[in-house]
């Protein structure tokens, strides 16, 4: 790779940053993979969840529960950590 095209594709100013980068953009792509595959699991995991639970009479939404999750994604990444406790709530129950 010549240094005009690692700058263009990677904002490095060496071939050498470039490699660094272009290696750990292929392991985030990776990563990024099994993180959506973990959360379709989740989904579909909630939703085996929410059947029983309205079949048995219950609500679609456990708050106390959701309550729970949010706690634990806030201790375990601090304020951002709601956010994404947030967003996967939602995928997982839709909107209520």
């Amino acid at each position: 790779m010549s240094t005009a095209t690692a700058t263009d594709k990677t904002g490095a100013r060496t071939e050498e940053a470039a490699d660094v980068i272009t290696g750990a953009r292929e392991r985030i792509d990776t990563l990024d993979d099994r993180i959506i595959g973990l959360v379709q699991e989740r989904m579909a995991v909630s939703a085996v969840i929410q059947e029983a639970r309205i079949t048995s009479g219950g609500r679609r939404v456990n708050l106390s529960r959701e309550m729970e999750v949010l706690g634990h994604y806030r201790e375990a990444l601090g304020k951002p950590g709601t956010a994404l406790a947030m967003t996967l709530l939602e995928l997982c129950r839709g909107r209520v």
